[in-house]
């Protein structure tokens, strides 16, 4: 007997974790596929509250969890895509969505054979993980997931196929009247927040109905309780998030704890309408009426809450208040840690906006050198404290964003692409410190340059470091403006041109100072000068490597229409010779089809001089004795349009020319 016992005991856990097992794994391999579309869709809601209950509603069926809805929702409120208003509209729509899974229970998990359908299901997901060229590979886990989930249903169902009077106590508890009721939600909500999924409990539930071990009434109470326990993801996604995000995890709570004692207040009433819905008796049709209960409740509290959404916001708002003594000088990331129920490029659209910050301050310590360089005298105290704060909180920022990214990188369903992503943005991170750790640097070479120089003998000097701070300054901004809206392949070409410029700037500033020693001026001095020059091109590579990591590489960034080979560039113009595309400064120009040829012939033979009969026979067929006015006329247009005189040089008598680079 106790054997017996033992057994259907470890039958019953293995079959639950199975079905668990299903349901994570098909959530994951729908997310997985669906890529970002999903998050896309959830933060493109307007603040129209029925389309925001409608996108829970789709997306919560889609993935078949409305925990992972309910925690991608405060991750989005904790990263500002989405306000505590849109929220709360979704996550009415996240509690209609998770009936789904009750109704595919309730109306094929007892009428076919599910061990039957979950062979086929699971030999076709592992056969579509061999596709890794097309893109429905990704979705082979949700078809062995859902055979799982089949094959999990169908064990629970031997296992729970108990005998009437080892389960008549259950059936007491009807008899208790308010007690036995409130029991069966605090059951029902504790066993949902153990195996944190409402969707599995209600199967359990479902099950045990159909085999007669429950009875209606305790049935309903105990799917009543799974939507109160259902809200612990929320609450755990939430802790050490911002304050919206944690006023959006209390409106779900306290949403399905008043939901859910409302309905207590008029239980039998409720049943009776649930009665009137569906055809038949409970007894005859158990497993309908629990699904029907399961969505009626889930709708009508919708209905009654949704008029006052903004109402429930500023409650929220009033009593969960800021704490003040949070803002201090130590950085605290506030992303939600990573999870296994949402799909992993989630954690990029909370990154994005910590590394804009990060950006921000550092722009806040070039702000301090250029203020340094500008100040009469030796630099403040107040100026190099400043700047050893900032460095120290960037420190901090770095090692708690690159811990994150890698703890995203390292999840289940992070695909390839999505670790690329998170690869670049530790990149990103890294490179953004090193910049703080130069710009440190050049605070206390200036202290060291201008100590003991209260007069104008380095005057000259430091008006050729303000403009050289000022370029790198510059070219930082541009590196701001790539990480707010993104990289083309054409910025890609400007940004290697302003490097070199830096380069070549810091060259010229150094044979300079080096000429001034062999004058006669302060040799200590200009030394310290040197030094500043190479730090501050130092920094100008440390922001390259900012936009190199923003940028995918070469490969990823050039569509096959515009591979390297395709591009020709001469100072700020670029030729793209296969979509026959020009380019001034990043912008696109519009071309005659003469005047394109003809740059595009320059450009080929850049460095070359071409003579006027060459480029008059080869554009326009003219013969060598022609003298025609139509290759000056075009040569004017040309340059009119790319609005650049000293590109094209003109070689008199002869023809034309495109100088090629410096190098």
């Amino acid at each position: 007997m106790m054997f017996n016992i033992t057994a259907q005991i470890l039958t019953f856990a293995g079959s639950l974790c199975l079905l668990l097992f299903g349901m994570e794994m098909m959530s994951n391999g729908i997310q997985k596929g669906a890529g970002n579309s999903l998050q896309a869709l959830l933060r493109k809601i307007s603040g129209n509250r029925f389309t925001a209950v409608l996108t829970g509603i789709a997306v919560t069926a889609i993935i078949q969890s409305s925990g992972a809805t309910t925690v991608m929702v405060v991750s989005f409120v904790n990263a500002e895509i989405i306000n505590l208003t849109q929220a709360i509209g979704i996550i009415f729509g996240a509690n209609i969505g998770t009936t789904v899974t009750a109704w595919i229970v309730s109306l094929f998990g007892f009428s076919f054979s599910m061990e039957a359908a979950a062979i086929p299901l699971f030999g076709i997901g592992f056969i579509l993980k061999y596709f890794k060229k097309y893109r429905i590979h990704n979705f082979a886990d949700s078809f062995m997931g859902f055979a799982l989930l089949f094959l999990g249903l169908g064990m629970l169902k031997t296992s729970m196929n108990l005998q009437p009077e080892s389960v008549e106590f259950l059936k007491e508890f009807a008899s208790w009247g308010v007690w036995g009721l409130l029991l069966g939600v605090l059951i029902g909500a504790f066993f949902t927040a153990l195996i944190h999924s409402s969707s599995a409990t209600t199967a359990i539930v479902l099950t045990m109905a159909a085999n007669g071990s429950l009875p209606w009434d305790l049935s309903a109470a105990m799917v009543l309780g799974s939507n109160i326990g259902s809200t612990v993801d929320a609450v755990m996604s939430s802790f050490g998030a911002s304050i919206n995000a944690k006023r959006t995890a209390a409106v779900h709570v306290a949403f399905n704890v008043i939901a859910t004692i409302l309905v207590l207040c008029v239980f039998h009433p409720f049943l009776e309408l649930v009665d009137l819905i569906v055809p038949g008796t409970p007894q005859q049709n158990i497993t309908t009426h629990i699904a029907m209960l399961h969505t009626v409740f889930n709708s009508t509290a919708t209905l009654i809450f949704i008029p006052f959404v903004k109402q429930i916001a500023y409650l929220a708002e009033t009593f969960i208040r800021e704490n003040k003594k949070e803002m201090d000088s130590h950085y605290k990331l506030t992303a939600i840690l990573p999870v296994n129920r949402v799909s992993a490029d989630l954690y990029i659209f909370q990154i994005e906006k910590e590394i804009a910050k990060m950006a921000s301050h550092v722009m806040g310590m070039f702000d301090s050198l250029s203020e340094a360089l500008n100040s009469k005298g030796s630099v403040s105290d107040e100026l190099v404290n400043k700047m050893n704060n900032d460095e120290e909180y960037i420190d901090e920022m770095n090692h708690e964003l690159t811990d994150f990214l890698q703890k995203c990188s390292r999840l289940p369903n992070a695909n390839h692409k999505d670790r690329n992503g998170f690869a670049r943005m530790i990149s990103m991170v890294q490179n953004l410190e090193d910049l703080s750790d130069e710009c440190t640097s050049v605070m206390h070479t200036l202290c060291k340059f201008k100590y003991g120089n209260e007069s104008n003998l380095l005057d000259k000097q430091t008006e050729e470091l303000k403009e050289y701070l000022s370029q790198v300054h510059m070219f930082y901004e541009q590196a701001c403006t790539y990480i707010a809206l993104g990289f083309s392949d054409i910025d890609k070409f400007m940004t290697s041109d302003i490097e070199d410029q830096i380069d070549k700037t810091k060259r010229s500033l150094k044979k300079a100072s080096r000429k001034r020693i062999e004058d006669g001026s302060d040799v200590k001095a200009e030394l310290r000068y040197i030094d500043l020059v190479r730090k501050i091109e130092k920094a100008g590579d440390c922001v390259f490597a900012i936009i190199q990591a923003i940028a995918p590489t070469q490969s990823e960034a050039l569509p096959e229409d515009k591979k390297s080979d395709d591009i020709i560039k001469a100072q700020n113009i670029i030729v793209n010779k296969k979509s026959r595309r020009v380019f001034v400064s990043g912008s696109e120009v519009k071309l005659a089809v003469k005047e394109y040829e003809l740059l595009l012939m320059l450009m080929e033979k850049k460095g070359e001089i071409l003579k006027r009969e060459k480029l008059l026979g080869s554009l326009w067929k003219y013969s060598k004795d022609a003298n025609s006015r139509t290759l000056d006329v075009h040569m004017s247009s040309l340059r009119q349009k790319l609005n650049n005189q000293k590109l094209i040089e003109t070689i008199r008598g002869i023809g034309y020319r495109i100088k090629k680079d410096d190098k």
